[in-house]
């Protein structure tokens, strides 16, 4: 456990910082050197996002030397981006300083094994199930998702912290390979695991979830699934139903490299009047279809369609609605989470969509990721984790 940032009546600072240095070390350096010289002095923490092209290890070394941050934390990613550009192959980094608040980052592991057990790990780290002066409390969840059932680790930390905290994040990312995703925790790059940094604070922190897509077929009942292997719709092969829906809608779908048709068509999960989004990435040799989260046997679902100016349109929405949260207080720095498969849906037209975000916050910086799914769990927004979807987190001045 690692804490940091206790006092009061002192405003929040944040920077945010990028690098496309191709040398690991050097990336930290810069990273780490333009921290400090923003900040002027030490950041009570530091998340950094990084391409899996990075040696993390050197990486976060040369971070931590740089700027001497109380807690340092962050993912392997899939793109990065700040308010001053964007870029894949590269590193950025969001760094806080607010003597009002306070921060302790916790790491749970063996994620895979044993869900209920590494979200134990990581709340018995966390302060504000005894420290009741800080009127909020949120956590910053960052997960190995290929480890699989993210979902439900969302779940078990609600239920553990008793619906108290709110939680925002996203899916450690490895370029679109998903092949090997690492959280990181200090100096350390970890699989299998989870890392948090949670944040008490008598201010509100703003939190906005939006996808932008809509139904395009019928009500489906999922009739059997495993894990992230989605097996049947209305006990029918799951790729059968797809392959006659890209039939009857005159799309092209092969199976033997089916992404980017999936890019375009992902499933939806019914949630109330809601639908929480699961992305296909390959068909099985037996028919089932291989998701990015998993998608629970019984749940009903749709298959879902969307077009560029949505995505832009969602993540507009979702920094609108984390602004309006802070009520008469102005942002001051938000972090931004959204999906690979939306990046590589719609190319440079990204952009587009980070531009959206930096109108809603005006002068307030922000940096992100594309990542492996997206997790936000906050009152009056649509919480667990989500795949194709923009995700939204404000802080105020």
């Amino acid at each position: 456990m690692k804490q940091a940032g206790q006092g009061k009546e002192k405003p929040l600072k944040a920077v945010t910082v990028q690098t496309d240095q191709v040398d690991s070390v050097q990336a930290g350096q810069e990273l780490g050197n333009a921290i400090a010289q923003k900040m002027g002095s030490v950041p009570d923490a530091v998340l950094v996002f990084a391409s899996s092209t990075h040696d993390y290890q050197a990486l976060l070394t040369a971070v931590q030397d740089a700027c001497r941050p109380a807690i340092l934390i962050g993912c392997s990613s899939a793109g990065e981006f700040t308010s001053a550009g964007r870029g894949e192959g590269a590193a950025c980094a969001f760094a806080l300083q607010a003597p009002e608040m306070r921060f302790t980052a916790a790491v749970g592991r063996r994620l895979s094994e044993n869900r209920e057990a590494a979200a134990q790990d990581v709340v018995s780290s966390f302060n504000g199930l005894s420290d009741h002066q800080y009127g909020h409390r949120t956590a910053i969840v960052l997960a190995d998702a290929l480890a699989g059932f993210t979902d439900d680790l969302v779940e078990q930390l609600t239920r553990l912290t008793g619906g108290t905290y709110r939680f925002v994040g996203g899916g450690a990312g490895d370029d679109a390979r998903f092949q090997q995703t690492h959280v990181f925790y200090g100096t350390e790059a970890i699989t299998d695991a989870v890392v948090a940094l949670e944040i008490l604070s008598n201010k509100p922190i703003g939190i906005g979830v939006r996808h932008g897509w809509q139904p395009a077929s019928d009500r489906m009942r999922v009739t059997e699934a495993e894990g992230v292997d989605l097996v049947s719709l209305n006990a029918i092969p799951a790729e059968e139903v797809i392959g006659e829906y890209a039939v009857a809608t005159g799309q092209d779908f092969d199976r033997t490299a089916p992404v980017p048709f999936f890019l375009h068509n992902t499933l939806g999960i019914e949630v109330g009047d809601r639908y929480r989004l699961r992305v296909p990435l390959a068909v099985n040799d037996d028919g089932s279809l291989h998701c990015a989260s998993d998608v629970p046997a019984g749940s009903l679902t749709r298959i879902m369609k969307t077009d560029t100016p949505s995505a832009a349109q969602a993540a507009e929405e979702a920094a609108r609605d984390a602004v309006d949260q802070l009520g008469e207080l102005e942002p001051e720095a938000a972090l931004f989470f959204d999906c690979v498969a939306t990046r590589l849906r719609i190319g440079n037209e990204f952009g587009n969509e980070l531009a959206k975000v930096q109108g809603i916050l005006g002068q307030a910086e922000y940096a992100g990721c594309n990542t492996y799914g997206q997790i936000a769990r906050a009152e009056g927004q649509f919480g667990g984790f989500h795949n194709c979807t923009a995700v939204v987190c404000v802080f105020p001045k």
